[in-house]
């Protein structure tokens, strides 16, 4: 039955849900654009937040979250988390119950109305290509990171192409390293299979986020140890979704 609905389905993405959420997007870039200054950050948030749940609600993709005991209120932390797909971004800005700034490609700066929008939400670009703006940038993010404001890492860099984790890069890390700011692992589960990179529709399938424990790297004598204890929490958390 799947088989013969999907034609319908893909149809339905091109000339229905997405124009209706590339209209929401500007809307919502052009909100946070002109309101920013005058709202306070956690109203901004909800407005991306039901933004973000739209993709999920007009592409009838079931969503279930756990772990949210696990998040102390007004506290600051790193989360990291593995990248699958585009949905991860909606995933997470939908779901994850904190406000938190994103620390994003600089590329992303580029993207009509979306750059301008995250810029003036305060989210932080990085530009990988240079090694002292990239610096610079997490000193932007770690002056944020005060009174329960937190902030998001994908470590990988970028998207998985086969659904396996990757390597953990270390910028994530010398943040809460810096701060003495404990990291929570956030596992993704099902958003490859709802858009793998490179492929040029969404397909319908649950999709899972898992609220690790937090970490104190404290407590791990090198980074690199460090690094692989939070990648392991990920990959167990993916496991158990």
């Amino acid at each position: 039955m799947k088989y013969i609905l999907l034609p319908f389905y893909i149809i339905y993405q091109y000339l229905i849900a997405w124009p209706i959420l590339s209209a929401l997007t500007v809307f919502t870039a052009l909100f946070t654009i002109c309101t920013v200054h005058w709202r306070n950050a956690e109203f901004v948030h909800k407005v991306q937040q039901f933004w973000s749940r739209a993709f999920f609600w007009l592409m009838f993709l079931p969503v279930s979250v756990d772990g949210t005991e696990h998040i102390k209120p007004g506290q600051s932390y790193v989360f990291v988390s593995n990248h699958q797909s585009m949905f991860d971004v909606w995933l997470v800005y939908g779901w994850l119950p904190v406000v938190f700034k994103w620390l994003m490609k600089a590329e992303l700066r580029k993207v009509p109305f979306v750059g301008t929008g995250c810029k003036a939400a305060g989210h932080i670009f990085v530009d990988r290509r240079n090694a002292k703006a990239a610096l610079e940038s997490l000193h932007d993010v770690e002056k944020q990171l005060v009174n329960g404001v937190c902030t998001v890492i994908f470590p990988e860099g970028t998207r998985t192409v086969d659904g396996e984790v990757g390597r953990f890069k270390r910028g994530a890390f010398q943040i809460a390293i810096d701060l003495g700011l404990p990291v929570i692992p956030l596992s993704l589960n099902g958003c490859f299979d709802v858009l793998p990179k490179g492929k040029p529709y969404v397909h319908r399938c649950s999709v899972h986020m898992h609220i690790g424990e937090p970490i104190d790297l404290k407590q791990y004598p090198e980074p690199a140890d460090a690094i692989e204890a939070v990648r392991n929490a990920v990959i167990a958390g993916i496991k158990k979704s």
